[in-house]
Parts: C-alpha cells; structure tokens; sequence
C-alpha cells in the first residue's frame, strides 16, 4: 500500500511541476513582445480579423475582445462572438496580468481561475489601431483591429512577420465581421 501511494504521490507532484512550467511559458522562443507598451492607449474594443483557430473560438464569427482596467492594475478581458453552429452569441470574461511590466505587452490571461496563458504583443501600429498577438505557443495568433476591417498593407505585414515568427499563416481562419 505505501508504495502505491509513493508512486500516485510522485506522480501528482511531477504533473503539479509540469503545470507549473507550462504556466510559466508566456510566450513561444524567439518571439518578443512589443517595449515600449501603452496600456492605457491598448484599452477598449477590438475586432478579430484573423485567427488560429482553437476549440473556445470554433465555428464564431463577429469575435471581439473589450479591455478595460481593474482597480487593481489588471485587466478585465470580455471576449464575445456568434456561433453560427449553435445559432447563438457566446460570451467569456477573464483577466490579464503583466508578466514583467506594464511597459512591455507581455501579458498573461485567464478564463479559468489560477490557469493562465500567454497573450503577447508582437506588433502594433502607432495609434494602437491594429494588433498583431501571439499566445503562449505558435498555436495561437490573432490579427485584431479597432474597426471591423484592417487595410491590406497592415495585414501584409502582419502575416510577414507571423512567417518569420514561425506561424503558419495558411490555417489562419479569417473572420467574418459584419
């Protein structure tokens, strides 16, 4: 019996270690977020434009996030859209931290209390328009924009610097906003 709970122990403490770590990556190796950040300027409704699709956003359209700031300094993250299979609006609310400082958009989020993802700032434009963001892995990316479109040449750069980031820009899934 001592034995079975040493191995069920060791076993939990190892899956607790890789969690642990996992919740640590923030963001993918070689990717950096954009320093200097604003947050305040980066606050407010954003439209996705494009995506790499994963199972919380599956088969959603109209998908937009809304930032705005906590009393204590986090931010609370609202993201909704339209499931066209469901025929039906679905709405998440989490929060995001700064891993290092307010000054780099270096950002962890959760919608599911203690567990937290990366959500990284890799480009920006100067006016905080439009937004190139990175997850913890490179199985997360998204294209967003203050308005319901993003003009060609901002989506060409882009998608130029996913590429060398190590995205694969073809499974992008573009999202239809209307």
């Amino acid at each position: 019996m001592k034995k079975v709970t040493y191995i069920l122990g060791g076993s939990l403490l190892a899956l607790g270690a890789v969690a642990v770590f996992n919740a640590c990556k923030t963001i993918p190796k070689g990717v950096t977020a954009v320093k200097p950040f604003n947050a305040e300027m980066y606050l407010g409704k954003w439209y996705e434009i494009a995506r790499l699709d994963y199972r919380f956003e599956k088969n959603m359209n109209n998908t937009s996030a809304y930032y705005s700031l906590k009393e204590d300094g986090s931010i609370k993250v609202v993201n909704s859209g339209y499931n066209y299979k469901k025929q039906q609006w679905e709405e998440a609310t989490g929060k995001a931290k700064f891993v290092d400082s307010p000054k780099e958009g270096k950002l962890k989020v959760s919608f599911f209390g203690p567990f937290y993802s990366g959500y990284n700032v890799v480009d920006i434009n100067e006016y905080y328009r439009y937004v190139l963001v990175a997850g913890k892995n490179h199985h997360y990316l998204w294209l967003m924009a203050r308005e319901k479109t993003m003009p060609e040449e901002v989506k060409q750069r882009f998608l130029q610097k996913a590429r060398e980031l190590g995205y694969d820009t073809d499974k992008l899934v573009w999202v239809e906003q209307n």
